[in-house]
């Protein structure tokens, strides 16, 4: 490996392991030690898919990327929990919206939360030029790995 790959590589290893380390602490700070950061983003999909009107299991599974029996499993834990609901539709009752309940609307603030502070303190170090080069760069790193909305 070159030294800017091998910077590179290091670079997105550590920076990806302290998001998730400091999503870890925020979680547990936060009260919502029971939910594991996966289960936390099961919930943030199930927020935005409400949004949108895009909350049966196969939206949301489709959203985060998984199949729709890894997401069931989730849900069955989240519902038990108290994070989420499941609900009949009531026009077509073979298919099933997957809702948050308050609990599950408070967890996903302080989350949301955590990420704003996150990228309001990444973007107080920069200027507006650096701003864009950043969007831009993440942007083809997120190309890169598939994962651009579609």
């Amino acid at each position: 490996m070159t030294n800017d790959n091998e910077v590179l590589n290091r670079f997105l290893v550590e920076v990806f392991n302290k998001i998730l380390k400091a999503e870890r602490e925020n979680i547990t700070k936060s009260g919502y030690e029971d939910l594991s950061i996966q289960e936390l983003h099961v919930i943030e999909a199930v927020c935005l898919g409400q949004d949108e009107g895009k909350n049966t299991a196969k939206d949301i599974s489709k959203h985060l990327g998984i199949v729709p029996g890894t997401l069931t499993a989730s849900v069955k834990i989240l519902v038990k929990k108290g994070y989420l609901i499941r609900s009949p539709d009531k026009t077509d009752k073979r298919v099933v919206h997957i809702r948050t309940t308050g609990k599950g609307d408070r967890a996903n603030r302080e989350h949301k939360n955590f990420h704003e502070e996150m990228v309001n303190g990444i973007l107080q170090t920069l200027n507006s030029e650096e701003t864009e080069i950043l969007i831009q760069t993440l942007g083809n790193i997120r190309e890169f790995f598939k994962i651009a909305e579609k």
